[in-house]
């Protein structure tokens, strides 16, 4: 393993995707320092080889220092709020936590010199798409202020780098799910709005049922259609991309993340009974709004782009390693 060349920066790397994020760059040899305010992550979340410091990422006295000492030469931004419902219930949380912190931090990084910068965002940047699967090219037409608080952001880092010398990697998750194989971290907040995880709650006794919201739709069996993808995966992209801004310094990109094949939720929830042969009670409720028929990615250019190809691309795999995350997560709440 060659030697790296400096020390990364992860922001909300105590929080899910962050966390095993972090596991992806120890992994792969980064020495990696963690940013998080602990609003919704998890101090045990970070490894003990990985540097803690907890404060927000709006902080640029802070982030300053946090970039001077430790020689920082490339940021990971997680940090941020992502439940899509409160989004549209308290807008000004998410321009806050999503655009204005992301705003500072990107100051802040740019006074300290880092030159790589590869920012969480989201398939909500697109809205309903006209067609699927869906491409990078395709009309960034958000319905939410979850979406266009990270649109916003993808906004900043494309007129920062074509202004200044950092060059940027804004990759787009569809749905992510699962859990460290090797179980060392998973979903853990409170309150979860993503289905698997949802699925498995049910499994555990945490919840009497799982909601089924619009059996109308226009998919082969009426739910939605989503492109999941694995944490552990989607943590590897972002080393991948790292590795790609550092080859490529002049350039940027904007990617998606996913598999390229949906599953209806249905096709979600029979694969959960079958891993654990013990069917879930399932509630079926009207639509919720603003939820799109199919959300597929269309990954090519990630795939052009990257030597990353997926390792986990199964759906009962990824059952498999949410749901031992989240017996792992009620033993811990027991003792």
């Amino acid at each position: 393993m060659r030697p790296k060349p400096f020390p990364v920066l992860v922001t909300g790397g105590a929080g899910y995707i962050g966390s095993h994020a972090v596991l992806a760059l120890l992994d792969a040899g980064w020495d990696v320092v963690v940013l998080d305010n602990l609003t919704t992550g998890f101090r045990w979340a970070v490894p003990e080889t990985a540097t803690f410091v907890e404060g927000d990422v709006s902080d640029m006295e802070l982030v300053g220092r946090v970039l001077g000492e430790h020689g920082i030469g490339a940021i990971l931004h997680f940090a941020g709020s992502i439940i899509v419902p409160e989004s549209v219930t308290d807008p000004l949380k998410y321009y806050r936590n999503n655009t204005a912190a992301s705003r500072a931090l990107i100051e802040a990084a740019i006074v300290a010199g880092v030159p790589h910068f590869i920012f969480s965002s989201t398939a909500a940047t697109y809205g309903i798409p006209d067609e699927v699967p869906i491409r990078e090219d395709m009309p960034n037409r958000p319905i939410n202020p979850y979406g266009q608080s990270k649109l916003m952001t993808e906004h900043m880092l494309r007129d920062v780098a074509a202004a200044l010398p950092m060059n940027f990697c804004a990759l787009r998750y569809f749905n992510v799910a699962g859990a460290d194989p090797a179980g060392r971290s998973g979903q853990s907040t409170a309150g979860a709005t993503h289905l698997i995880k949802i699925a498995v709650e049910a499994v555990t006794g945490k919840r009497p049922h799982v909601g089924v919201f619009g059996t109308d739709y226009a998919t082969p069996d009426g739910t939605g259609v989503r492109d999941y993808i694995h944490v552990s995966d989607l943590a590897e992209a972002h080393v991948a991309a790292l590795e790609w801004l550092i080859e490529n310094p002049q350039e940027s990109r904007i990617m998606n993340c996913g598999y390229g094949r949906g599953y209806s939720v249905l096709e979600v929830l029979d694969t959960v009974d079958r891993v654990t042969n013990n069917p879930i009670v399932r509630k079926l409720e009207t639509r919720r709004a603003g939820d799109p028929d199919l959300l597929v990615a269309d990954n090519s250019l990630i795939l052009k782009t990257l030597p990353w190809r997926p390792q986990r691309d199964d759906l009962g795999l990824i059952v498999q390693h949410a749901l031992a995350w989240e017996r792992k997560l009620a033993e811990r709440a027991e003792s």
